[in-house]
């Protein structure tokens, strides 16, 4: 496993929560990049990598599709409410 070489950034709240929801479920980011492509968002690993290390912003697109995969609520995944749907 790598560790991130970078701090954690301030733009996104959603990053951090869809890397420790998609560890849980012991998903590679592979596998949640192929899930957001058939979810039609096209995102490449480098963007993934940074929403996670919330150093870039998150469209409402994403995040939605985000939340269908993982199965968690958007709310949840906003840091609002609890993690399941």
């Amino acid at each position: 496993m790598r560790l991130r070489k970078q701090e954690l950034g301030d733009r996104n709240l959603v990053g951090n929560r869809v890397e420790i929801v998609r560890k849980q479920k012991g998903m590679k980011q592979k596998e949640l990049l192929a899930q957001l492509q058939v979810n039609g968002v096209d995102m490449n690993a480098s963007g993934l990598s940074k929403l996670e290390g919330q150093i870039r912003f998150v469209t409402d697109i994403e995040l939605v599709a985000l939340a269908d995969i993982l199965e968690v609520s958007v709310d949840y995944l906003l840091g609002r409410d609890v993690k399941n749907k």
